[in-house]
């Protein structure tokens, strides 16, 4: 039974589902918190990593004013070091380090009695790994592997302050385990904040779309974000095609299929060329070439507003291929009504999302800093 609940709880349909219980005993719904960047931590107050709570206040009071919130929700499970009543637990905290952010009752994080919010977190964010070439991974992955050497492997919550990330939308962004630095935290919870990188930052290609065309007045103004992207000496080498035509979609797409029918066929949900997207922005640049660095930033600027403005997006360069080679596809292309001087380069294809697609990897250790 408990897996079955626990199954149940990690499906939840956001996190704003949940309700937990204060310091006070009542029971405060997460919806509560909508709209706002969290930060939420299972804490302990005689652990090597309780200082950190030091750090967590003044993260508070830097951020608070600007939608941010830290939930603490205090833990017993990592070595008995939590011990203590919820209330003898908020005076220490208050005494030691002033803390001002909400504190909820002592909960498990583990578990058959584990509870459900941290349930649902974990699955979202399940266990990345320690840093093993910082001196406190190394320690904590030493320490977790003479008690079960397959630790890594499973989700669960490793030790006290270990911390969860989640959007003003209810996303859940990122696990942090407790030996990650505060000034990480931080940066990220600073990118958050600013609706811009935000947006950025949230940015996936996109790859299944609701069947719900975007209203035109939305394309609108996201092609007048990319319109008013940076351009070398305001040339704007580019020529933009937005395609709200459904018929012509679906009239090229049979024309793809007869070509492609192999592809077709292992794709189950295969409705049209474009990624199943209902519309398409088709950038276009000089035929005798240039414009490709000044395009690219028009792209990126309209797959940002995109995202901003909660559509999704995924820059094609697939169909073009296919388009600007296929002779039975050309009236696709009489119908963007192309100047004679210019080529397709590229289509961004948008639209409701209908997924919500993990980040990929990315490599900082490429990025060095010259002083």
């Amino acid at each position: 039974m408990a897996l079955v609940f626990a199954v149940m709880t990690a499906v939840a349909q956001d996190i704003y589902t949940f309700k937990v219980k204060d310091d006070m005993g009542q029971m405060v719904p997460m919806s509560k918190y909508k709209g706002k960047v969290l930060l939420i931590v299972n804490t302990a107050t005689r652990c090597g990593f309780t200082p950190q709570y030091k750090e967590l206040e003044a993260l508070y009071e830097k951020y608070v004013g600007q939608g941010f919130e830290i939930l603490d929700f205090p833990c017993n499970q990592f070595g008995e070091q939590a011990p203590g009543t919820i209330a003898e637990i908020h005076q220490f905290c208050e005494a030691n380090f002033n803390i001002r952010f909400p504190q909820f009752d002592k909960v498990e994080v583990n578990g058959d009695n584990e509870e459900p919010l941290f349930t649902f977190l974990k699955a979202k964010k399940g266990f990345a790994g320690f840093d093993l070439n910082e001196q406190r991974g190394k320690f904590m992955d030493d320490m977790l592997k003479k008690k079960d050497s397959d630790y890594a492997s499973k989700s669960s919550i490793k030790w006290n302050f270990t911390k969860f990330l989640v959007a003003r939308d209810g996303r859940v962004i990122k696990r942090y385990e407790p030996t990650e630095s505060m000034a990480e935290v931080e940066a990220d919870v600073a990118l958050e904040l600013n609706p811009v990188t935000s947006a950025i930052m949230a940015r996936r290609s996109v790859r299944k779309y609701l069947d719900k065309p975007v209203e035109h007045e939305l394309l609108q103004a996201i092609v007048k974000c990319g319109v008013n992207a940076p351009s070398g000496m305001n040339r704007q080498p580019w020529v933009v095609r937005v395609v709200e035509n459904q018929k012509l979609i679906a009239e090229v797409t049979e024309v793809y299929k007869k070509n492609n029918p192999e592809q077709v066929e292992r794709d189950p949900n295969f409705k049209n060329m474009f990624r199943n997207a209902p519309n398409l922005v088709c950038v276009c640049i000089p035929a005798n070439g240039g414009g490709e660095l000044d395009a690219g930033l028009l792209g990126e600027n309209i797959m940002i507003a995109a995202q901003a403005m909660g559509l999704g997006t995924c820059c094609l360069g697939g169909p073009v291929r296919f388009l600007n080679s296929n002779a039975e596809a050309k009236f696709f292309i009489d119908r963007l009504n192309i100047p004679a001087d210019y080529k397709l380069s590229y289509i961004i294809a948008i639209g409701y999302p209908d997924e919500q697609p993990e980040a990929k990897p990315r490599d900082m250790g490429k990025v060095e800093y010259v002083k």
